[in-house]
């Protein structure tokens, strides 16, 4: 086991427990009178992953001393609305692997993994009214709303070469990092933390979930299927213009850069083995990893304005050992 794997396994053990209760809930709030609706929201909640977000709830609430049952319930909340985005990313994506195995719509169709999405975005809307707290609620249905904007975003940015880094940063802040921005944040809300504390939990989640999608980005080109559990080139068939390949464009010669910009235009992976190259030879993919070190570092920065816990040595090996994922 690698040092990276050891730091995330000793970070998951120790909220081990409250991720039982998490479980649990999750387990007692799927439950429904329509057996489609539980089957579908089980197939993909159990495969798998760190979940990080609810972790990042959990280890918030920890680092700021709240120990109340809303932190399980909410956790259950956040992961939730993270499954609804990926039942319908997938349907968008027309997806067929995720986390290894068969994506939802793959295996019970776009129609079921659509309305099954709609149906963990409404229970966990149900949920968050039981914090009791308006915002709580404030803080999800903003994040839930940015999220959607992302999608949208993201979308309307599918085959445009001409995306700069700006652009790509503004659709996986919004798309991907919000809700890890949101889950750091309601630890502090949770716990009654000071405006500075509830805003150095955001900054860290923002930072994180940012770093996270831009290492994620890198993988399609430097990873495996069997390692990453889903199909190598997916952004470039999708039309996707990620950081590397805006890099590589910027760094290759004019053949390069307009070999790249066409597959992106195309969505073609006909040539995926040489767009790789390129994204290597101009250096895109250690340009991409640096930026990605930015933002992990900003996110140890900001989780150092809390308590000395073991609780906050955790937030900052999260973020440190980010850079070294290989799925």
């Amino acid at each position: 086991m690698s040092a990276s794997e050891n730091s995330t396994t000793a970070v998951l053990e120790l909220v081990a427990p409250d991720m039982a209760m998490v479980d649990h809930v999750i387990a007692q709030r799927l439950d429904s009178g329509v057996p489609l609706v539980g089957e579908v929201a089980r197939y993909i909640i159990s495969a798998g992953g760190k979940r990080l977000r609810p972790v990042l709830l959990l280890l918030t609430c920890g680092a700021l001393g709240y120990t109340g049952g809303q932190r399980h319930n909410l956790a259950a909340v956040v992961e939730f609305i993270h499954t609804a985005t990926l039942l319908h990313d997938d349907v968008v994506d027309e997806s067929t692997l995720r986390r290894g195995r068969a994506t939802a719509n793959e295996r019970f169709g776009n129609p079921a993994s659509v309305l099954v999405g709609d149906f963990l975005y409404s229970r966990a809307f149900q949920m968050m009214v039981g914090a009791d707290s308006m915002r709580v609620m404030q803080t999800l249905a903003d994040a839930t709303n940015v999220i959607a904007e992302g999608e949208v975003l993201q979308l309307m940015n599918m085959h445009d070469a001409s995306l700069d880094e700006e652009g790509y940063l503004r659709v996986i802040r919004s798309k991907t990092a919000k809700l890890f921005e949101a889950s750091a944040r309601l630890g502090a809300i949770l716990a009654g933390s000071s405006v500075a504390i509830e805003s150095a939990c955001a900054d860290y989640g923002q930072a994180l979930g940012t770093a996270f999608q831009v290492i994620d980005d890198v993988l399609d080109y430097d990873g495996n299927t069997t390692e990453m559990g889903k199909n190598l080139g997916n952004d470039l068939r999708e039309g996707k213009a990620t950081l590397p390949l805006i890099l590589a464009m910027q760094r290759g010669t004019p053949e390069q850069s307009r070999t790249v910009h066409q597959a992106i235009e195309t969505g073609s992976v006909d040539r995926l083995n040489d767009i790789v190259a390129i994204v290597r030879d101009t250096g895109a993919l250690t340009a991409t990893r640096t930026a990605a070190a930015a933002q992990a570092q900003r996110a140890i920065d900001a989780a150092m304005q809390l308590p000395n816990n073991a609780y906050r040595a955790s937030m900052v090996a999260l973020a440190s050992q980010l850079l070294e994922r290989r799925t």
